[in-house]
C-alpha cells in the first residue's frame, strides 16, 4: 500500500503529468455534465415520471448504459460517442472487404488520416439519423395521456432543431475524446464512455443497500457477492493481459563491415485479440427481438415469445454465449491477418524456428490463434452470461451488470489502459510505477 500511495504522490511531483490528469478531468465534468441538460421542449417532470418504471432488458437500455444515463435523461449529449464508435466498427470492417479501405490502411501515416477524417464523416450521418429517430421515440412518449412535449412545441421547427443540437453534442463529444487523447491522459473516447458506466456504480451500490435495510438479502450474502465480484475482475485481467509469444529468428546478413540480425523477437498474439466487440455484437443483436416484441404488448403470444429473450432466461443465455464465441473469432479474423504478418516477416528477413516463410508460416500463426482464441471466448461468453447468474440471486439489475459484460470488460480495460500510460510518464522521470512489480508489467 506504501508503494501505491508513493505512486500518487509521485503523479502531482510531474507538473506536466499533473496538467494532463487536470485537465482530462476537467472535460470529462463537461461530458457528465452534459449528460443532465435537457433538450429543449421536453417537459422534465414528466420525463422523470415516465422512466421510473422503465426496463433496461433492451436496446435502449443497452445505450443508455454507453451514455451514461444521458439517453433516458433525454440530454443534449443522449446520443453520447456511440455514433462514432458504430463509424469506427464500420469502417473497420469495410477495411476487411473493401479494396479502397485495405489501401488506406496501408498507406501509413497519410492514410490513418483520411480514413479518420471519413470516420468523422460518418459519425455526422449516423448521429443524424439516430438523432432522427430520438424524436420519433420522444413524442410518442406520454404519461397518463399527457405528451412529455406539450403539443404547442411539436413540429417541424422542434423536430429539426432537436436534430441539431443532437448531432452537434455528438461532434462536441468526439471533438472532446481527440483532445483527451492528445494533450490529457488515457484514450479520450475510452474514457468517455467509461466515465458513463462508472457514474451507475453509486446508484447500484445504493440499490443493494435499500436490499439489505429491506432485509430481503443479509450482510453475510452482500460479503460473499463481492468477493465473487473480485475474482470475476481478477480472471477479467488475466484474459485482458494473456498472451501468447511466437519466437521469430532473423538471420544474420553482412553488408560491408556491418552484421543485421542474427536477433530473436517475438510476435505477442493476445488471448482475447477482439477485446470488447464479440460482447457489443452479440447484445445488440440480442436486444432486437425484445424491444421489436414490445411494441406489440396486446399480442398474447408474442408477448409470451418474449419471455425467452429476457437476459435472465436460460434459453437467452445459450443462444448469446454461441453469438459471442462466433463474433470472437469473426472479429479476431478482419482485425488481424496472419497472411500479413507473415509476408512482413519475409520481407524483412524473419523466419519461426522450424518452419518455412510465406504460405506454411501463415497457417502457423493462424492455428496458434485458433487455439488460443477459443478459451478466451468462452471466457468471453462467461463472463457476459454472469449478470443473468447473480440476479436470480436478488441482486438488483443496475448492480449486476457489474459483475460481468460489457461493462465489466471496459472498466477494467480503460483503467489498465490508462495506469499503464501515468506509469511510462512516472518511468521516463525515473519514479517508481503503479505496476512495478507482478504478472501485469511482465505481460506489458
Amino acid at each position: 500500500m506504501s508503494k501505491f500511495t508513493d505512486s500518487i504522490r509521485n503523479v502531482f511531483k510531474i507538473p506536466e503529468l499533473r496538467q494532463r490528469i487536470i485537465y482530462t478531468l476537467s472535460l470529462l465534468v463537461i461530458v457528465r455534465i452534459g449528460a443532465h441538460v435537457t433538450l429543449p421542449g421536453v417537459d422534465a417532470s414528466l420525463l422523470a415520471a415516465s422512466t421510473q418504471n422503465q426496463t433496461t432488458d433492451n436496446l435502449f437500455g443497452l445505450y443508455d448504459m454507453f451514455v451514461g444515463g444521458a439517453f433516458s435523461n433525454a440530454a443534449i449529449f443522449a446520443l453520447g460517442i456511440m455514433p462514432y464508435i458504430s463509424a469506427s466498427i464500420i469502417i473497420q470492417l469495410m477495411g476487411a472487404v473493401v479494396p479502397y479501405f485495405q489501401k488506406l490502411q496501408q498507406e501509413g501515416e497519410d492514410g490513418r488520416k483520411k480514413i479518420t477524417q471519413l470516420t468523422r464523416y460518418g459519425t455526422i450521418l449516423i448521429s443524424g439519423l439516430q438523432a432522427w429517430g430520438v424524436t420519433i421515440r420522444l413524442l410518442n412518449i406520454n404519461v397518463q395521456g399527457t405528451p412529455i412535449i406539450p403539443v404547442g412545441v411539436q413540429g417541424m421547427m422542434w423536430i429539426v432543431s432537436t436534430i441539431l443540437i443532437l448531432t452537434a453534442g455528438t461532434v462536441f463529444m468526439m471533438w472532446l475524446g481527440e483532445q483527451i487523447t492528445d494533450k490529457g491522459i488515457g484514450n479520450g473516447i475510452s474514457l468517455i464512455i467509461f466515465i458513463g458506466i462508472i457514474n451507475r456504480f453509486p446508484f447500484a451500490m445504493l440499490d443493494e443497500y435499500r436490499l439489505i435495510a429491506a432485509g430481503t438479502r443479509s450482510l453475510v450474502i452482500e460479503i460473499v457477492i463481492l468477493v465473487f465480484m473480485v475474482f470475476i475482475i481478477a480472471g477479467v485481467v488475466l484474459v485482458t493481459q494473456g498472451t501468447r509469444r511466437i519466437p521469430v529468428q532473423y538471420a544474420k546478413r553482412v553488408v560491408g563491415r556491418k552484421v543485421y540480425g542474427g536477433v530473436t523477437q517475438y510476435i505477442p498474439l493476445r488471448v482475447n485479440t477482439a477485446g470488447v466487440m464479440p460482447i457489443i455484437f452479440a447484445q445488440s443483436i440480442m436486444f432486437i427481438p425484445n424491444t421489436v416484441l414490445s411494441f406489440f404488448p396486446n399480442n398474447d403470444f408474442l408477448q409470451s415469445l418474449s419471455q425467452y429473450f429476457i437476459y435472465t432466461s436460460p434459453v437467452y443465455s445459450f443462444i448469446y454465449a454461441l453469438m459471442i464465441v462466433f463474433f470472437t473469432y469473426f472479429y479476431t479474423a478482419i482485425s488481424f491477418n496472419p497472411k500479413d504478418v507473415a509476408d512482413n516477416m519475409k520481407k524483412q528477413g524473419g523466419f519461426i524456428p522450424g518452419v518455412r516463410p510465406g504460405k506454411q508460416t501463415s497457417e502457423f500463426i493462424d492455428n496458434i490463434l485458433t487455439k488460443i482464441t477459443l478459451p478466451g471466448s468462452f471466457f468471453l461468453a462467461i463472463v457476459a452470461i454472469l449478470p443473468a447468474f447473480v440476479s436470480a440471486y436478488g441482486v438488483s439489475g443496475q448492480f449486476a451488470q457489474f459483475f460481468g459484460g460489457t461493462s465489466l470488460l471496459i472498466i477494467v480495460g480503460v483503467s489498465l489502459d490508462t495506469l499503464q500510460q501515468i506509469e511510462a510518464h512516472l518511468l521516463m522521470r525515473h519514479y517508481d510505477g503503479f505496476m512495478k512489480s507482478g504478472k501485469i508489467k511482465a505481460r506489458r
